[in-house]
Parts: structure tokens; C-alpha cells; sequence
């Protein structure tokens, strides 16, 4: 007698291991114009998870715990439509290392995935960018929301190296394990609810993303620019990606490389995976 899986229909911890590999595969090698317009979305869909956060915790007088929780929430909105919509984000893209480590990519197109991938997000959250300051938006509540905006600029780029650093590494360990949890799902309700804690608990205790930091930084400095250093800015961005790809290459798929398949056993496909599910892992995300 069969026994039932571990969680219901989900893909088990093995399974996702290979589904991350074979998904690995397909971004690395797919075309640079696919990769180039997926990742301007990705930077887009970050940026309008950046910015309904920055609402929802505008004017908040639930205490700190409760608003942060719901900006993180909000912040989800990110993403659940990268993952969903369907967009190449940097810091979920770190999981290709597991596919690099398991031999299915080089070292180069692994470098070029991220490289393109990462300009690509910079332009989607600089062109939201200037989409937000055409339609106003840091005048809503009477121009609260603008100050907001700035309060977080401000206190990013003020942030000591070891601080970013840190908190891009504790970042991008909780993005990538959404990630990783979604590709453990079989529905789109599925991969929602597998992304919604782990991405409100990074964004509840302060922690950073190099991709949303394109948004908040560029944004406060423009409406701020006496209050936002542009060198503690620059700095920013460099430790937190330099942060977040060691959070997620290293501490998820790293580990997880090493638990299921370090072994030259566990190269292969695992045979309970139909083939249609296979096929499914082709499309870029």
C-alpha cells in the first residue's frame, strides 16, 4: 500500500530540487530579448509592490508590528505577479546556481542570465519611476506619501555597510525560499499563499532587496535630494546585491544542492514528474 505524500499534492523537497535545476536550465539558455523584456516586468512588478507598501504604511497608527505587517503584505504584490504573470527577477534568478552546480549550465551563462536579468530589472523600476513622479503619486494624503518615500530613501542610504550587507543576504534566503515554495505548488492559489509570509516577514523586519532598492532610492532621491546621499545610495545597491546573491545562490540553493543532489545519482529527473509537468517548466518565468 502506497503511502499518501508528505504534503497532500505538493511537490515533495526532492521533486522541487529538480523542477529549480530543469527551471534553471531553461533561463540560462533562453534568448536575450525574451530575458530582457521579462526582467523590465519583473523591475516593474517590484516597483508596484514597492509602492503600494509605501501607501499602506502611510499614516498607519496600528504600532509598528501591525503596519509592517501589512506592508509586507502589500509588498507581496511583487512577487505573486512575477511568479504568476510571469517575469525574470534577479534576486529569484540566484536559484540558478543550483543549476550551475549541478553541471546543466556553464559559469558563463549562468553570469549572463544575471547580468542581463539585473539591468533589465533596473530599467523596469526606473521607467516606474518616472511613471509614479508623472502621475504625482508622492502627493497623495496631502503629500504624505512623498514623504514616506523619502523617509525610506533616506534611511537605506544611510545605512552601515555591515547593516546592507546583512540584511541582503537574510533578504534574499527569504525570497528565494517563496520562490522555492512555489514551485511546490500545483495551483496559482498555491504558489500565492507560498509567497505571501516569507516575502511580509523580509519586508517586516527591515531587510533589503536590491531590486525594490532601485525604486525607493532613485525615487527619494529625486524628491529629496539634499536628503538622500547619492555615494551612501550607490553603496547601498552594491552591498545589498552583492548581499542578496549570497543569500540566495549560496544559503538556498547551495544548501539544497547539497541535501538532494550532490549525489551523481540525483542528477536525473525524478520519475514520479509527468511529462506535461516537465514540459510546464520550459516556460521562462
Amino acid at each position: 500500500m502506497n503511502k499518501a505524500p508528505l504534503f497532500g499534492d505538493a511537490y515533495q523537497p526532492r521533486e522541487i530540487a529538480h523542477r529549480v535545476t530543469r527551471m534553471g536550465v531553461v533561463k540560462a539558455r533562453a534568448d536575450t530579448l525574451t530575458l530582457g523584456v521579462l526582467a523590465v516586468l519583473a523591475g516593474a512588478f517590484i516597483s508596484l509592490g514597492a509602492l503600494f507598501f509605501a501607501v499602506v504604511i502611510t499614516g498607519s497608527d496600528l504600532g509598528f508590528g501591525v503596519t509592517r505587517l501589512l506592508g509586507g503584505l502589500s509588498f507581496s504584490l511583487g512577487l505573486v505577479l512575477v511568479v504568476v504573470a510571469g517575469a525574470e527577477l534577479f534576486t529569484g534568478n540566484n536559484l540558478l546556481a543550483m543549476a550551475w552546480a549541478s553541471g546543466e549550465i556553464r559559469g558563463r551563462e549562468l553570469l549572463r542570465n544575471w547580468a542581463l536579468v539585473y539591468l533589465g530589472n533596473v530599467v523596469g523600476c526606473l521607467g516606474t519611476v518616472g511613471l509614479a513622479l508623472l502621475a504625482d503619486l508622492p502627493s497623495l494624503d496631502g503629500g504624505a506619501l512623498g514623504e514616506t518615500l523619502i523617509g525610506i530613501a533616506t534611511a537605506k542610504a544611510s545605512l552601515s555597510p555591515l547593516a546592507a550587507f546583512a540584511r541582503g543576504i537574510l533578504c534574499n534566503v527569504l525570497v528565494c525560499l517563496a520562490v522555492w515554495l512555489a514551485m511546490g505548488g500545483r495551483s496559482v492559489g498555491d504558489r500565492i499563499l507560498a509567497i505571501l509570509l516569507p516575502i511580509t516577514a523580509f519586508v517586516a523586519l527591515g531587510f533589503e532587496h536590491s531590486v525594490a532598492n532601485w525604486c525607493f532610492l532613485p525615487l527619494g532621491w529625486w524628491l529629496a535630494p539634499e536628503s538622500v546621499s547619492v555615494d551612501g545610495a550607490a553603496l547601498n545597491l552594491a552591498l545589498v546585491t552583492a548581499g542578496n546573491v549570497i543569500g540566495g545562490s549560496l544559503l538556498v540553493a547551495g544548501v539544497y544542492w547539497l541535501a538532494y543532489l550532490r549525489s551523481p545519482e540525483d542528477g536525473g529527473a525524478p520519475t514520479s514528474t509527468a511529462e506535461g509537468e516537465e514540459d510546464n517548466d520550459r516556460t521562462p518565468r
